[in-house]
């Protein structure tokens, strides 16, 4: 009886929290809190345990992204305002070409999210995708999406993130044998997502974002004449090409690649190192150096100073100063939505309701492939947090493993791709990828959640497949 009444209490939760979103005046941060107190009274939660499961989802949420958050949006201002996010972009289409910008952003997010935490990842190169958006004129349902997809594939198929790590940790699988796999998996997974979001993004309206007002006031002469070439070619129906970007790349006021480069990449890179020295448990000065710079807020403001004496050095203080505060800003309300979904999140763990729903499913003696997908996706849809979906899904699978005659690794692979789904407002990612990209949340809930089902259902397809041939 408590197990259907904290099921029905989720299920109201979240169909009151979608209509009060895309149908009321009501914004979604009072939209989130409020389903999150509603579902604690309805599933039983004395009404003290509800409030505190709400401050402490939000709060533990803040303590892991909050800081990132704002780091990542002043950094983002300085790369956007010095010019050194366009040199980038123009840098790497003159490489690749334009019709590939969208698939080098997904293996850029592929890679990055190894090392560093999809939010983070997120936060730090949502910039470069809306100028990618802006110069090929594609939409950010596909270039942030296929980012958003790229760093999401690997936070959950590929350690050390805590999650997949957890998974090997429980199963007793050999982490370099679940990187190799993870990476395997994700290749399809990837072009299955480069499909889907190049689909997606002809099938609604277009999103690029322009340039702020306040920003094309600040460019210099030369600036502007560059910006009104590249307008130019866009209305007349040409895409740039490579000789465009040579001419663009001479006359536009901006700084070297290498700085630009090395700005945007080095907490990536101090994030990397302190990720190798962990996993090889290399231990004395140096591990705790790059314990301490490879941290997100560490490395994040190390890139904050580069951006603000390197890439800004001529600029004053009072505007200095001026656009920090523009930057925090609007990374409040992207913290303060990303903490209710963690509020809405804690409430649900609270109620209890994810692991009653992956017990009875157990319970029910399914095939054995089955019961590591299902778990995954059951843990993972009330609570929103992958990484609990995973920590806990091991747990449970676990001691199951030998009666159940799996595979380690398929089962382990089985509970992190099921685990990815879906991702929706409860989840802090969702809204992560949301702001930085520009959505509403109707657009992300037509776009980005619908991927966050098809990839892992992609996945099961697979391991099923593999379960059945090789085991």
């Amino acid at each position: 009886m408590v197990a259907i009444r904290s099921v029905l209490a989720l299920l109201i939760g979240i169909a009151l929290l979608i209509f009060l979103v895309t149908r009321t005046k009501i914004q979604a941060f009072p939209a989130l809190i409020l389903s999150a107190i509603l579902i604690g009274l309805f599933s039983g939660l004395p009404a003290d345990q509800t409030i505190h499961a709400v401050t402490k989802g939000f709060g533990d949420t803040l303590a892991s992204i909050g800081i990132v958050i704002g780091l990542g949006c002043i950094m983002g201002k300085f790369l956007g305002k010095s010019g050194a996010i366009k040199r980038i972009a123009l840098t790497i289409l003159k490489k690749v070409g334009m019709k590939r910008a969208d698939i080098v952003l997904g293996i850029t997010g592929l890679l990055v999210s190894i090392p560093v935490f999809c939010d983070s990842g997120f936060v730090i190169l949502s910039p470069l995708a809306k100028e990618f958006s802006r110069l090929t004129r594609k939409s950010m349902i596909l270039m942030g999406g296929l980012l958003g997809m790229g760093l999401y594939l690997t936070h959950f198929l590929v350690p050390p993130t805590p999650g997949p790590l957890a998974v090997c940790g429980a199963f007793h699988i050999d982490v370099g044998l679940f990187i190799f796999f993870g990476l395997v998996l994700s290749v399809p997974l990837f072009l299955a997502a480069v499909f889907y979001f190049r689909w997606v993004a002809k099938k609604n309206p277009e999103i690029i974002p322009e340039m702020e007002k306040a920003n094309f006031d600040q460019l210099s002469p030369r600036q502007r004449d560059t910006l009104q070439k590249i307008e130019e070619r866009q209305k007349s129906g040409r895409e740039l090409t490579r000789e465009d970007l040579d001419v663009l790349l001479k006359d536009e006021d901006m700084p070297g690649a290498f700085l630009s480069f090395a700005t945007l990449l080095v907490p990536i890179f101090l994030n990397l190192v302190s990720t190798v020295l962990e996993t090889l448990k290399v231990t004395g000065p140096v591990k705790s150096f790059f314990s301490l710079v490879g941290s997100p807020v560490c490395s994040l403001f190390i890139s904050v100073l580069m951006g603000a004496y390197l890439l800004c050095k001529n600029m004053k203080k009072d505007e200095a100063l001026s656009l920090m505060e523009s930057a925090l800003t609007d990374g409040g309300l992207i913290i303060f939505v990303a903490g209710a979904g963690g509020a809405l999140g804690g409430v649900i763990s609270a109620t209890g309701v994810g692991t009653l729903m992956a017990k009875g499913i157990v319970a029910a003696g399914l095939p054995a492939i089955l019961v590591p997908l299902l778990v995954g996706t059951l843990l993972r849809f009330p609570q929103g947090s992958g990484t609990a979906a995973m920590v806990t899904g091991a747990s449970i699978l676990a001691p199951m493993l030998p009666t159940l005659g799996i595979n380690p690794v398929i089962a382990g692979l089985a509970l992190c791709s099921s685990a990815m789904c879906p991702s929706y407002m409860n989840d802090s990612y969702f809204w992560v990828v949301t702001r930085f990209s520009g959505f509403s949340e109707k657009t992300s809930l037509k776009t980005w959640t619908p991927a966050t089902v098809l990839i892992p259902f992609i996945s099961a397809v697979i391991l099923i497949a593999a379960n059945a041939i090789f085991f």
